[in-house]
C-alpha cells in the first residue's frame, strides 16, 4: 500500500512539473537601427546593384524594408562616376555598368546626411570548370550535393564565393573559400549544408534544377563572408555573435564587392 502511494505521489509530481512549463520571453533592450549596405559590381552587364536597408530589433519580423532617397555612385579607378538609379524601395541599379578585372571601384552612399564608402578590386577570373551532383552518405542516409570544380592558379591570394540555387530559390548557406592551404590545386568543392532547418535551404531531389554562381572576390570581401559564416554557425569560439568584418566605412554594416561572375546549371539525376 505504501509503495502504491509513493508511485501515485511521483506521478502527480511529474504531472505538476510538466503542467508548470511556461515560455519565457527575454526583455531585450531596443537597439538603434543601423544602416545596412550590400553592393555588387561584376564583369557581367546588368548586375551592378546596391541594396540599402536598416537593422531591426530582435523580435521584429525579418522583412526587407528598403531605404529610399539615397544618392548612390560607383567610381572606377580612372575617376569615371556612375550614378545608380532607384528601381525599387531600397534597390539601386545600373543596367549598363560593367566592371573590369584588376580594376578598383569605390562605392559612395549618401543617405539622410550620412556618407558610407567602400572600395573593392575585381580579381582576375578563375574559370569555373564544371558543376555536378553527387550522392553522399549523411548520418546514415543518402543526400544529393552540388559540387563545383575549378583550377586554382599558382600564387596565393585567390578567394572565391559560391551561391547555390535550387529550382530558383537561393540557399542561405555561405560558401566562401581561399587558397591559403590549396594554392595551385585542382579543386572539387562540395556545397554541403550542415545543421540548417531553414525553409530556404532544401534538399536536392532528382529532377531539381541546381544553379551555382561562382564569384572571384578580393581578400576583404572574403573576410566578410568568412566572418559572417563563422558567426552564424558558432564556429568562431565567441560567447556571443558579432557583426562580420566589413569593408564599409562610415558606420554602416554590409559590404561592397567588385567580383567576376560565372554561372552553371545542372539537372539533378
Amino acid at each position: 500500500m505504501k509503495y502504491s502511494i509513493k508511485i501515485c505521489a511521483l506521478c502527480f509530481l511529474l504531472f505538476m512539473m510538466n503542467s508548470c512549463t511556461k515560455v519565457i520571453t527575454l526583455k531585450l533592450n531596443n537597439a538603434t537601427p543601423e544602416y545596412v549596405v550590400e553592393g555588387t559590381i561584376t564583369d557581367s552587364i546588368g548586375t551592378a546593384q546596391v541594396l540599402i536597408s536598416q537593422t531591426k530589433d530582435f523580435y521584429a519580423n525579418n522583412s526587407f524594408v528598403g531605404i529610399t532617397g539615397a544618392i548612390v555612385t560607383i567610381t572606377n579607378d580612372s575617376g569615371v562616376v556612375t550614378t545608380l538609379t532607384a528601381t525599387d524601395s531600397g534597390v539601386y541599379t545600373s543596367p549598363i555598368l560593367v566592371g573590369q578585372q584588376n580594376h578598383t571601384y569605390t562605392l559612395n552612399v549618401l543617405v539622410a546626411g550620412k556618407t558610407f564608402t567602400a572600395t573593392s578590386t575585381m580579381p582576375t577570373k578563375v574559370p569555373f570548370d564544371s558543376l555536378f551532383i553527387s550522392t553522399n552518405a549523411s548520418f546514415g542516409s543518402a543526400k544529393k550535393v552540388a559540387n563545383v570544380q575549378y583550377q586554382d592558379p599558382i600564387g596565393k591570394g585567390n578567394s572565391y564565393r559560391f551561391i547555390e540555387y535550387v529550382n530558383g530559390t537561393q540557399q542561405e548557406a555561405v560558401f566562401a573559400e581561399n587558397d591559403d592551404l590549396t594554392d595551385g590545386n585542382k579543386m572539387i568543392m562540395p556545397l554541403n549544408i550542415f545543421g540548417s532547418d531553414s525553409l530556404a535551404n532544401k534538399n536536392i531531389n532528382s529532377g531539381d534544377i541546381v544553379k551555382v554562381d561562382m564569384q572571384c572576390i578580393d581578400k576583404n570581401v572574403y573576410e566578410y563572408w568568412y566572418s559572417l559564416d563563422q558567426g552564424s554557425t558558432g564556429s568562431s569560439q565567441s560567447a556571443a555573435p558579432g557583426n562580420p568584418v566589413s569593408n564599409m566605412q562610415g558606420g554602416a554594416l554590409g559590404y561592397f564587392s567588385a567580383n567576376t561572375l560565372q554561372t552553371k546549371s545542372v539537372v539533378a539525376p
